[in-house]
């Protein structure tokens, strides 16, 4: 298959149809650059209901969309522990392929899915596309034109009670392939790999301090389920341009604090929007002359604000579909997703022996988007 021979939207099918794809088929039927023409899943009838809702004029199961020779772009919204294959059957099928994050679950298969994508012929792409977002877009042009620097070092945070105080099924959330860090790590790695270039080491630590957690909302209020990961991780992380991090990713705290995203350079610091949104506060301070206690209390926040359309979930895919058309590189890659993934896989086996692990893979620097790219014009 050759999309970008064609003319006209590119042709999506979603597999998938649970809580996320909501947010997705609410953007990518507002593209007019894309057209979504089917959707599949385990359940038919989730699918049908999709379909229905959106008017999407195929459903059935993943085969389904597979087969469907409208189909040029598969998004992968499965659990994580098929997110490889499915996304294999639809490279063999000869589709480009969007998946949720994580991209894949170990480094073996992963390395295989981009190796089969390169010899087809087809793209991957994968999430977060929170970094094609109008503030981590504004936030980057504005560190590439010097606002505070030369970056030197990076801080994060994302502290929560957990998910069980609030999904009725949060057991997938603490188990193998899932907790804080690859739960969340995809948002804030991604964002920060695309602001400040690839990880070349991280050293963590990790902990379980409740090996059994209970359900607090929905109708299974009350059960227990087991945790198989640790449920908080610090990570530090060595960037191959110099700069170095920490990382903080916990379903264990009282205090409920997410989103911190601060970057520190030699001119001034910087903060960044939450990396699981779409846009945010962008301010940045610069160095006082000389210090007293009144001056650390008063410096003064220049604020940035956001440029371009907000949309969500989906730009990515629009990105794809575009990239596709003119021949040009589209942003959030699947070695992006893949760097993203050998991190955190890293952090997690250097959680669980104390070493320090060098990050084998690297990724090419991540482009921004076009300038006046407008989520909403028809350009194919």
């Amino acid at each position: 298959m050759n999309a970008s021979a064609k003319s006209g939207p590119l042709g999506v099918g979603i597999i998938g149809t649970g809580v996320i794809s909501q947010t997705y088929l609410e953007n990518l039927t507002s593209f007019p650059d894309v057209a979504v023409v089917a959707v599949g899943d385990l359940m038919p009838e989730r699918a049908q209901a999709k379909a229905e809702e959106f008017g999407i004029p195929s459903w059935g199961t993943a085969d389904d969309v597979l087969a469907n020779p409208d189909v040029d772009l598969v998004v992968n919204l499965t659990i994580p522990a098929v997110h490889v294959e499915v996304s294999r059957a639809a490279v063999a099928a000869g589709k480009h392929v969007w998946t949720e994050k994580p991209i894949g679950l170990d480094r073996e298969s992963t390395r295989e899915l981009l190796a089969a994508a390169e010899a087809a012929g087809v793209r991957i792409g994968s999430a977060p596309d929170t970094l094609l977002g109008p503030g981590f877009q504004t936030a980057k042009r504005a560190i590439q034109d010097g606002v505070i620097g030369t970056p030197l070092f990076v801080q994060t945070i994302f502290q929560t009670q957990g998910p069980d105080a609030w999904h009725p099924e949060p057991a997938f959330l603490f188990a193998n392939g899932a907790g804080p860090l690859l739960d969340m790590g995809p948002y804030y790695f991604s964002a920060l790999v695309s602001l400040l270039g690839p990880i070349d080491a991280v050293t963590a630590r990790g902990s379980r301090p409740q090996l059994e957690r209970t359900i607090r909302s929905g109708p299974r209020a009350g059960e227990t389920f087991p945790v198989e990961v640790p449920s908080t991780v610090q990570v530090l992380t060595s960037f191959a341009g110099g700069q170095h991090g920490t990382h903080l990713l916990s379903f264990d705290s009282a205090l409920e604090r997410a989103g911190v995203v601060e970057i520190h350079g030699s001119e001034g610091t910087i903060v960044l929007p939450d990396p699981n949104m779409f846009t945010g506060r962008i301010a940045y301070v610069k160095p006082l002359g000389s210090i007293s206690d009144a001056d650390r209390d008063g410096q003064q926040w220049i604020e940035i604000e956001p440029v371009g359309p907000v949309t969500g979930r989906g730009i990515g895919v629009l990105d794809m579909a575009r990239a596709i058309s003119e021949g040009r590189p589209h942003i959030a890659t699947g070695e992006l997703g893949y760097h993203v993934l050998d991190v955190m896989l890293s952090a997690q086996e250097s959680a669980a022996d104390g070493q320090t692990r060098t990050i084998e893979s690297t990724v090419a620097p991540v482009p921004l988007l076009p300038d006046g790219f407008d989520p909403f014009a028809e350009t194919l």
